[in-house]
């Protein structure tokens, strides 16, 4: 098996990814769409101890993968850590493309699947496909479209992107209706109604401590296509109806949804993006073997929170896969 992997990886050929410290980077060719050519990035940093058990991320929505502590906590518990850019986001978006612009979400299964295929090429046994946010609403809408699938073996979720968060008027009748639309008027453009002050509460360069592309996760995050609106209700409306799962799920949220117009430190200890309590109601939904964690003081990107909420996180998680899967 050693020798097939090694062949195989040479001739995917990974090269040296933007994270540098042992960080890889793979180019996926993807089928032509709407917009024309698409590609999407796997990101690899394997464990320094030879190992079967991996993990795939999946990034959020005005997002790309730049989180290497979360790689570095994997790789310290066993696991060869594996990322997605998909496509029209980060490492992953062309100049002819909109960023994020995509009609169902089951368009990211090719890459998905793809990225799967390799990992397991790759000697990989025991996969934990992880996401947040979009990511989380993509991977939980996977494991339900692809029951009894050998490539991957649980799923862990912080703060899926399980319901907009609206008031129960415009959750009820306007998402529907801009659904409706997105349907006959794709490329129609909208607000994303997402505050830039979350953004303010990760960027060192503001009140937080991460360094990130500004071009790839804006502060002020562009219009979005009413095709995507329509993508992501149509994949909510699957976990609001109580999607069957044939693999362990873990879902993580805060305690806590912070509301604000004006910069307040409260944004460092809540979610300012979601409303938790949604979350927690639709993961109750779910059905087969799910376990729902609340973090308390945690942020929209639970692993970006401060650094004694996050070690909470880090905490669980592997309490969790240990408990699943050793």
């Amino acid at each position: 098996m050693p020798n097939e992997e090694s062949s195989y990886n040479h001739a995917l050929n990974y090269s040296k990814d933007i994270l540098g410290d042992s960080f890889e980077k793979l180019n996926i060719t993807l089928k032509p769409d709407y917009e024309g050519e698409v590609l999407a990035t796997l990101i690899r940093k394997k464990a320094q101890k030879v190992s079967s058990q991996a993990v795939l991320y999946i990034h959020g929505f005005n997002d790309y993968f730049f989180q290497k502590e979360l790689a570095n906590n994997f790789n310290d518990n066993g696991y060869n850590f594996y990322a997605l850019d998909l496509r029209k986001y980060g490492r992953s978006w062309m100049e002819h493309q909109k960023f994020n612009n995509v009609r169902s979400l089951r368009e990211y299964d090719e890459e998905i699947t793809k990225a799967l295929e390799i990992i397991k090429l790759e000697a990989n046994q025991k996969v934990i496909l992880m996401g947040h946010s979009t990511g989380g609403l993509i991977v939980t809408n996977y494991a339900g479209n692809h029951l009894q699938n050998t490539l991957f073996h649980g799923i862990i979720c912080n703060s899926p992107f399980y319901d907009f968060n609206l008031n129960l008027i415009e959750r009820k009748l306007g998402m529907p209706f801009l659904s409706f639309l997105g349907r006959f008027f794709p490329n129609k453009l909208i607000s994303s109604g997402f505050t830039k002050l979350y953004g303010y509460s990760l960027h060192f360069k503001k009140y937080g401590e991460w360094d990130y592309s500004l071009k790839w996760k804006p502060h002020d995050i562009p219009r979005v296509n009413l095709g995507f609106i329509n993508a992501i209700y149509k994949a909510q409306q699957n976990i609001h109806k109580g999607l069957h799962l044939s693999v362990p799920i873990l879902v993580l949220h805060s305690d806590t949804s912070i509301y604000s117009k004006k910069w307040t430190d409260r944004l460092l200890k809540g979610d300012a993006v979601l409303n938790v309590d949604h979350i927690q109601k639709y993961a109750s939904k779910l059905k087969g073997d799910v376990s729902i964690i609340t973090i308390n003081n945690g942020m929209h990107d639970l692993i970006l929170s401060r650094k004694p909420v996050r070690a909470k996180v880090y905490k669980n998680i592997f309490e969790w896969v240990k408990e699943k899967f050793n």
